[in-house]
């Protein structure tokens, strides 16, 4: 388990597979691409959302995902 702090100044744990998720934000971009993620990832990446790390839009037909963490 991770513990990452959202942009309200709020701790919320994480398990190691979302961790794992957010380190490809560290690792390349500020966004990815759904279709770059595994199916896998995806359904991480949902999740992230509905805990409020991340951001999902959709920009110019494509979903992206933003991190909307501090730390």
């Amino acid at each position: 388990m991770k513990i990452v702090e959202l942009t309200q100044g709020i701790q919320l744990a994480i398990d190691n597979e979302e961790a794992d998720l957010l380190g490809k934000f560290d690792q390349k971009e500020i966004r990815l691409n759904k279709f770059d993620l595994t199916e896998r990832e995806q359904i991480l990446a949902n999740q992230l959302v509905n805990k409020g790390v991340l951001v999902r839009k959709n920009n110019e037909g494509k979903i992206q995902y933003f991190k909307h963490i501090d730390s």
